[in-house]
């Protein structure tokens, strides 16, 4: 499986989007997934925002089985192609209404200061409880403080090293993320169900 691309605008006005064509196959089944994320045109003036088609077929045959339509922020539909029943696979409302914030496990055990659990915590649960302006003044609180700690690298001249990755770009390439480890050790947050 490989991702669709985030587009991040901010002219004419900001916004985000997935763009770009993901296949999923599944060795099991035998069945693939063509999934095309498409945005707007550049002016937002065209096109169909944060919508997403694509089929669900037999890799033997090529024979498509399902359709998929809808838009990934409301609704994915997938039509059966037999018979033409309509299924919702994916309603955004639902998930997102759906979602908890995480939670450290054991605050007594050792985490560290720059665990992304801990760094974000408050601004996932002011989004979680809609209390925009406390997300937005944690938010500023987290990038502030990431502000600083780049200051008192600089005036260290310290080059800030990943701990558990290392990263490397190359004209051809790109970027390319590859861990120094094979296991990252677990961190002792929890999701509650």
């Amino acid at each position: 499986m490989n991702s669709p691309k985030l587009v991040m605008r901010f002219f004419p006005v900001a916004w985000a989007d997935w763009v770009g064509n993901v296949r999923i196959q599944c060795q099991e089944t035998g069945l693939e997934a063509e999934l095309r994320y498409r945005n707007n045109s550049f002016l937002g003036r065209r096109g169909n925002k944060r919508s997403i088609k694509g089929k669900i077929f037999e890799c033997s045959s090529s024979k498509t089985l399902y359709e998929i339509d809808g838009h990934w922020d409301r609704t994915v539909t997938m039509k059966d192609t037999k018979n033409g029943t309509v299924t919702v696979i994916y309603n955004a409302k639902e998930v997102v209404s759906g979602l908890k914030a995480s939670i450290v496990k054991d605050p007594m055990q050792e985490i560290w200061p720059s665990e992304s659990g801990l760094v974000w915590s408050e601004v996932s649960q002011a989004i979680l409880n809609k209390n925009w302006e406390k997300a937005k003044e944690a938010k500023n609180a987290v990038e502030e403080k990431q502000r600083e700690l780049l200051r008192e690298r600089e005036s260290r001249e310290e080059t800030w090293v990943p701990k558990h990755f290392t990263v490397s770009h190359s004209n051809k390439g790109g970027w390319d993320c590859s861990p120094i480890q094979n296991r990252v050790p677990p961190a002792p947050i929890v999701v509650p169900l």
